[in-house]
């Protein structure tokens, strides 16, 4: 995949086509994801490398825990109106 050319500094927001900032030299990223293509030729290749064929490959993926645990940990805010 080609590399993306525009980049972002992290701390003041200047553009640049450095990774390293031109205003502060501090790092720079990448201002925008790849694009992706339905097309991509080297899919396959990624697969193999990823060995996501593999039965045991989905095990190895994170999970969310379950909306009851999400709900027993959620920290619930209620806003006074009278402030």
């Amino acid at each position: 995949m080609a590399k993306q050319l525009l980049q972002q500094c992290l701390d003041c927001n200047a553009w640049s086509l450095s990774t390293t900032c031109p205003s502060c030299g501090k790092t720079a990223q990448a201002a925008a994801p790849l694009k992706w293509s339905p097309e991509d030729h080297r899919a396959e290749l990624r697969r193999k490398m990823y060995n996501v064929e593999d039965s045991s490959w989905p095990q190895s993926l994170p999970t969310l825990p379950s909306l009851e645990e999400m709900r027993e940990s959620a920290v619930i805010k209620v806003i006074d109106e009278e402030e």
